[in-house]
């Protein structure tokens, strides 16, 4: 049994103080500080946040690494990487490129789903396909050329590893093959991508599409005669990502964000192999791309994904809204968990649940990550 004291909880509903976290790979309870078992293993937080460990929905790499690389080196490098980041578990996101690459980037992913619970890093939760199910139109980083009709066939063959599919669903006629992926597998359908109209979106959600990638980005906007694939993500009961790097979304639409979806809010990275390097020229999916400051960018200039780490993340929202901490971290915890439907295992500080947990300064930088009752960051 060990015991984490002196620290601020932060629970799915509020912060508490003047408590310890009791776990061994579950966590145990949460009692006052005098309670705490005499021969418990004692970690003094010090007054600083005691939270659930992160879990992001969206990334593509980091330090350099890319998941279409499909290496197991590259994929130990960015769970390495994002576990210092306080990122406990997480959806490595394939790209539009080949289905050759990306086959293989699946079958890596899914080679190392069972080791990645045990080692140095962060757990790999299954894989974010993003495309190549996509409209050309709505693109954006993407490259066209790998640009293919929806298969429900490609998604049942991988339907143990792809947890989520990101896909256009104006693509698919009269919704057959999304009708089939969610009739036959457990994988979420996502519309990202998209330049579907709001009718056409509102009647996809009717017929199996679950969730909406990196809202605002990339699909049809918000307009008052059009609502577009925007206005149907926000007036359905999909879940829905947000790129919360303060460039991607302006900041001054958290608060609507928030109020409108509560706890179908997930914030994601979209964070590329640039994530945790200098300022430079990279590249993605094949593709080159220049990061500078938080802007990614091809060399047209169109924007590509960030280099967000996930806890920078929960901060920036919490110091650009009215949204409080705990919720702002409910959305990087325990959203994404329900999304995926891993809620009942992780999420929040709650009995039974894995021991999942990060420790973090007064600004959100993490100090210790947790996971399964291990220490795999920090002293």
């Amino acid at each position: 049994m060990k015991a984490i004291v002196n620290g601020k909880l932060i629970l799915k509903d509020r912060i508490v103080e003047g408590k310890a976290l009791l776990y061994t790979d579950v966590i145990e309870g949460i009692v006052d500080a005098d309670k705490v078992p005499a021969d418990a293993e004692i970690i003094d937080a010090a007054g600083k946040y005691v939270a659930p460990g992160l879990i992001d929905l969206h990334i593509h790499g980091y330090l350099g690494k890319d998941v279409c690389d499909g290496s197991v080196e590259s994929m130990r490098t960015i769970c390495e990487g994002i576990v210092k980041n306080g990122v406990t578990g997480f959806l490595p996101t394939t790209m539009t490129v080949s289905m050759d690459v990306i086959i293989k980037a699946l079958e890596t992913c899914r080679s190392l789903m069972e080791e990645s619970k045990t080692w140095n890093g962060t757990t790999i939760l299954g894989v974010h396909a993003e495309g190549p199910f996509i409209n050309t139109k709505k693109k954006g980083a993407q490259n066209p050329e790998y640009i293919l009709v929806p298969s429900a066939e490609f998604v049942k063959e991988y339907a143990d590893v792809i947890r989520i599919i990101s896909l256009a669903p104006e693509m698919d006629e009269n919704f057959k093959e999304i009708t089939k992926m969610r009739k036959e597998t457990d994988v979420i359908v996502s519309m990202g991508h998209t330049d579907a109209d709001y009718d056409t979106a509102m009647a996809s959600t009717n017929v199996g599409v679950r969730h909406a990638t990196h809202l605002f980005n990339a699909m049809s906007p918000l307009a008052h005669r059009n609502p577009g694939v925007v206005g149907a993500a926000l007036n359905s009961d999909v879940t829905v990502e947000l790129i919360v790097d303060t460039f991607h979304v302006n900041p001054a639409l958290y608060n609507m964000v928030y109020k409108l979806k509560g706890d179908k809010l997930c914030f994601i990275t979209d964070c590329l192999p640039a994530g945790g390097l200098p300022e430079g020229e990279y590249t993605l999916g094949g593709q080159k791309f220049v990061s500078k400051g938080i802007e990614c960018r091809l060399p047209d200039g169109t924007i590509a994904g960030s280099i967000l780490a996930l806890n920078k993340g929960v901060w920036n929202v919490y110091t650009n809204s009215d949204i409080p901490l705990y919720e702002c971290v409910n959305c990087a915890s325990l959203n994404p968990a329900n999304a995926i439907g891993i809620g009942d295992k992780k999420g929040s500080l709650e009995v039974g649940k894995d021991a999942d947990i990060i420790i973090t300064d007064c600004e959100f930088n993490v100090e210790k990550t947790i996971i399964g009752g291990t220490v795999r960051y920090g002293a």
